[in-house]
């Protein structure tokens, strides 16, 4: 059930305007980054949810979508994401969760696609923008944007060739995720 879970969960960056996730849907996903493991046990973590029209629309234009699709300024109005979470460290408590982060991103969205949506991770956001529109405090560090909403496009992956990892979408729309072969990420069994 985990590794259906793994397939399934790609960074969708196109969606369809409903079905929306409900706020008890999207507090269920918090509730799945709650229960994560914390370096030390701190809980650093603390989240913004954006959930209304308003609030998703003022957020986009600090957002860039897909490095290696240059030329793609991101979803349409019609594609994009029906919620947001902005993921904040809190900096009184400790001012590094790395490791905590990036376990949190996956845990909310393998909860999404149990829920039968999805999303993608945003690093590439205008931190300080962000901030501004959303008077958040300096006390917390924006660590990252997660778009979240029905996917409405196709992503599959496959095996890289000549090692080129770049994901590129091909002629009708699918956007394909090149990725290592298992025999290449194992050095060893000792």
């Amino acid at each position: 059930m985990l590794k259906t879970l793994l397939l399934k969960n790609r960074s969708y960056r196109r969606f369809y305007p409903e079905p929306a996730l409900s706020e008890a849907e999207l507090k269920d996903l918090i509730e799945a980054a709650r229960f994560s493991p914390s370096a030390r046990n701190d809980q650093p973590l603390k989240y913004l949810i954006l959930h209304s029209r308003k609030a998703c629309n003022a957020i986009f234009p600090f957002l860039a979508w897909a490095g290696y699709l240059s030329q793609w300024p991101g979803p349409s109005e019609s594609e994009r994401p029906t919620s947001y979470i902005i993921m904040l460290l809190d900096k009184q408590i400790s001012d590094q969760a790395d490791t905590d982060a990036g376990i949190a991103c996956q845990s909310i969205l393998l909860s999404a696609v149990e829920k039968g949506f999805g999303g993608c991770i945003l690093g590439a956001i205008q931190r300080e923008g962000i901030r501004r529109i959303f008077n958040i405090d300096q006390a917390y560090e924006i660590r990252y944007v997660i778009a979240l909403g029905k996917p409405s496009e196709s992503v599959v992956t496959e095996t890289h060739r000549n090692g080129n990892t770049r994901y590129y979408r091909s002629e009708d729309g699918t956007h394909h995720v090149p990725k290592r072969s298992r025999e290449e990420l194992i050095l060893n069994i000792l």
